[in-house]
């Protein structure tokens, strides 16, 4: 099963150009650790705010690659983010899952 949108992502690569697509690749890939990480350390801080930058940046950056499952997860965290919610539960192990099944995908589509 595709966890990203090929429609989404060859709308991406056209645009963008084949040579640069595994440059942003690589960038999603680091900005979404970051986010991640930022999102663990504002959560152990009980800082709304900085939980809800981080899950709003990586919602945006998903969604640009047509990985809508990990967009749709982080927007959830950032609505609870909002929301002065940090109530997360697994939420972020299921974020960091997804994250890692998109990286997968992303490594499998930059292959020749």
């Amino acid at each position: 099963m595709s966890v990203i949108d090929l429609n989404t992502y060859n709308a991406l690569k056209e645009s963008t150009g084949a040579d640069f697509i595994s440059t942003l690749t690589d960038t999603f890939i680091e900005d979404g650790y970051a986010q991640i990480e930022q999102m663990q350390t504002a959560l152990a801080a009980k800082d709304a705010e900085t939980f809800r930058r981080a899950a709003h940046s990586l919602k945006s950056n998903a969604a640009t690659f047509g990985a809508n499952e990990l967009s749709a997860l982080a927007r959830e965290l950032e609505m609870m983010g909002r929301d002065k919610n940090l109530e997360v539960g697994d939420r972020l192990e299921v974020l960091k899952e997804a994250f890692e099944q998109v990286k997968s995908q992303l490594n499998e589509l930059r292959k020749p």
